[in-house]
């Protein structure tokens, strides 16, 4: 398999070391390439698209987003390293630098635009934080309607419970990886619009 960081000449390997102090935030690990190979085979984007990466890290999935189907994409990072190694990346990113953003914020107030289509999430904070999140993206459709998907890898529970049984988003797909049964992407669809 061909490394993606060598091709992009972007660097998102490795782990946090250490926790950061608060319950509500979980420690940065980047989705493995091989788990984007696989859902990106089964699900699509259109370059007309915009993905939300809550919990960013390096940015390993907004430039493999944008190089892979030329979408732009933003990241959402509240931890100042990862945002300023995002930023470096950014600089020595191969592709068109334009569609893609970092933000160095907490996600709860990252202000949903009526261009972002697509969120990811990869269990970077607690249920509380990732409602609030949520509330917002459905806040941003009553004034802009449209089809939104919220992407979960290695989903949690509480995530799921919540999705499931306090919004309108509903299982459209799920992309099962080699491992653990919870080693797999869900796609959740809130489809409202008016045509």
């Amino acid at each position: 398999m061909k490394d993606f960081d060598e091709w992009l000449n972007i660097h998102t390997y490795g782990d946090q070391k250490g926790f950061h102090k608060s319950f509500h935030y979980y420690r940065y690990e980047p989705t493995p390439y091989e788990g984007l190979e696989k859902l990106f085979s089964e699900y699509t984007l259109k370059s007309s698209d915009r993905l939300v990466d809550f919990g960013c890290g390096k940015g390993r999935l907004p430039f493999y987003i944008h190089h892979t189907f030329r979408a732009s994409a933003a990241g959402v990072e509240m931890n100042e390293y990862f945002y300023r190694e995002a930023m470096e990346n950014h600089r020595t990113y191969k592709g068109e630098k334009s569609g893609i953003s970092f933000h160095c914020i907490l996600a709860q107030e990252y202000e949903i635009t009526p261009l972002d289509t697509h969120f990811y999430f990869f269990n970077p904070f607690s249920v509380q934080i990732f409602m609030k999140v949520v509330n917002n993206i459905l806040r941003s459709a009553e004034g802009n309607p449209r089809k939104m998907d919220i992407i979960l890898y290695y989903p949690s529970e509480d995530y799921l419970f919540y999705l499931e049984n306090s919004t309108s988003f509903e299982l459209i797909k799920e992309v099962a990886l080699k491992g653990d049964e919870n080693e797999r992407f869900l796609v959740y669809r809130f489809n409202q619009t008016f045509d």
